[in-house]
């Protein structure tokens, strides 16, 4: 697993029980905006259906060049919007390889699925799937 996602899962395991939805929330208000390109182009993200609320995002892999990760997820769903940022935040500049060998189920360890429904943490790996994927695609057409 990537040291920066290992650092956040480590950091949600160490906190109390009580203080980790709030601290999933902390990341969903630090989710960045998305570039003026993907503003432009909104074709160009990739809905991610096993979210309840409609997130989608995009990933760009440039051979060489560090993985570049992009999430769209209204206000109004800080659980998607956390979850997606905890992905960009311990993803988002790796390598291909580094995000390829993140374990399908690491967001276990976070110790949230006492306090969030099944059906979003499907969306958590629905995201992860996807990125993946992408990064797989990339790899292979770059």
């Amino acid at each position: 697993m990537r040291d920066a996602l290992h650092e956040i899962v480590e950091e949600f395991a160490d906190t109390p029980k009580e203080l980790r939805l709030p601290l999933l929330l902390e990341f969903a208000n630090g989710l960045p905006p998305l570039p003026q390109h993907l503003l432009d182009d909104r074709d160009a993200m990739e809905p991610v259906e096993e979210c309840t609320a409609p997130l989608f995002l995009a990933v760009d892999v440039v051979p060489g060049e560090p993985v570049r990760l992009y999430f769209d997820a209204p206000q109004e769903a800080p659980t998607s919007r956390g979850f997606a940022a905890v992905l960009h935040a311990g993803l988002d500049g790796g390598t291909p390889e580094e995000i390829l060998a993140t374990p399908n189920d690491f967001y276990l360890s976070m110790g949230l699925d006492d306090l969030v429904t099944p059906l979003r943490m499907r969306g958590m790996s629905g995201m992860l799937a996807r990125v993946k994927r992408r990064v797989a695609e990339g790899i292979t057409t770059g």
